[in-house]
């Protein structure tokens, strides 16, 4: 596959982030975010190497199927369903894999209770509190009768916990104060009604580096665990490696005169004559086709532009008029080449979007590696 386009997961640079998380928040436990096939990179090599390095103690995941194809990779480790399952069979099918499942009001704690009643199985569970966020969640007043019925109706109320919607930004610290103040009430609550719950959990990537009163019993980093900041302007508190590495190969070069122009809607015309490098590489794998005459690769260690708009399956890149380039030479497109570099921030920023979508939305057509 001369011209394969390929992305690779670091996993030791993941690790790496991993430790660092672990010797910011110190004895407190780690859930790392495997949902969205690990943000894009790889949810069941990611998991693996978690499991058998021990680098966190839970995995955290969005939706059944996801659950599912960790366990069947063989990964055994803790792992929570972020938010509640919505059919009877998925219910099931988590309660059978020993998957931790979420609830969120008396509607999905009597459904988990009655489907695994059925199984013959104990279920456990975290209550979901909404102290802010609006998105899923019972009223902050609602979780005491919540958490009793849940020991009543015999399951395992293992965890508390809420998520914070502006804790990675400056501007966000007076509302992420009084959102932790909420919860830290209602734990108490919870506490002082049925007794302390095993993991009471808040803090998401933002608040592992700007929060350390929301740090409570475990935390949930997601986005820093692939080595990017959740907001540019978050404090970079704890050092972090990127996670992925995107690289293809020039497929075909040209001489273009000047004047002339290049690809759809003919938007880019030589300034001078030049050489342009097709890599066989465009939205269809991922690569948007915002980053349209906006974008840069590294080609022979130099950053070269995008020009033209970005094709579905190819795009073009100006090499410069005294540029000697081969077919199969190494294109990158996120990651280092000599003494330059793409991250996935930068990306981002031309995008007008933030690196969780970047890294999501490599697809299934550009083939996979892993560095160790």
């Amino acid at each position: 596959m001369p011209y394969a386009t390929t992305a690779t997961t670091r996993l030791d640079h993941i690790r790496a982030n991993l430790a660092a998380i672990r010797h910011r928040v110190g004895e407190r436990l780690v859930l790392a975010a495997v949902k969205a096939d690990a943000y894009g990179h790889g949810a069941i090599p990611v998991s693996q190497m978690i499991e058998a390095t021990g680098a966190a103690d839970w995995l955290g995941v969005a939706t059944v199927d996801e659950a599912v194809a960790i366990r069947d990779a063989g990964v055994r480790m803790p792992t929570l369903k972020l938010s509640h399952a919505l059919a009877d069979d998925e219910v099931a099918a988590c309660v059978t894999r020993d998957v931790d499942l979420a609830v969120v009001s008396e509607k999905t704690l009597d459904q988990v209770a009655r489907v695994a009643a059925d199984l013959g199985r104990t279920a456990s569970v975290h209550l979901k509190v909404d102290t802010g966020m609006r998105r899923i969640g019972c009223p902050p007043e609602q979780a005491p009768d919540l958490a009793r019925r849940a020991d009543a109706a015999g399951l395992r109320l293992r965890g508390l916990f809420s998520h914070l919607p502006v804790s990675d930004t400056e501007g966000g610290r007076e509302f992420t104060r009084a959102q932790v103040a909420t919860f830290a009430r209602v734990a108490d609550a919870v506490a002082a009604a049925r007794g302390t719950v095993e993991v009471v959990h808040l803090a998401n990537s933002g608040a592992v580096l700007m929060h350390p009163e929301a740090w409570f019993d475990m935390v949930r980093p997601g986005i820093m665990v692939y080595g990017s900041l959740p907001d540019p302007t978050t404090e970079a508190s704890v050092p972090l490696l990127p996670g992925l590495e995107w690289t293809t190969r020039v497929s075909f070069a040209k001489r273009v005169a000047l004047g002339e122009t290049v690809g759809y809607g003919r938007t880019w015309a030589a300034p001078r004559d030049t050489t342009i490098a097709t890599i066989p590489v465009g939205y269809g794998d991922g690569y948007s086709r915002l980053l349209s005459n906006r974008g840069r690769v590294l080609v022979g260690g130099r950053s070269c532009p995008i020009v033209g708009r970005v094709c579905m399956d190819q795009s073009m890149v100006d090499v410069g008029p005294d540029a000697s380039v081969d077919e199969g030479d190494e294109v990158v497109l996120v990651g280092r080449q000599g003494g330059e570099e793409v991250t996935v921030q930068e990306l981002a920023d031309l995008m007008g979007t933030i690196p969780y979508e970047v890294t999501c939305l490599v697809n299934s057509r550009v083939a996979r590696a892993v560095a160790e």
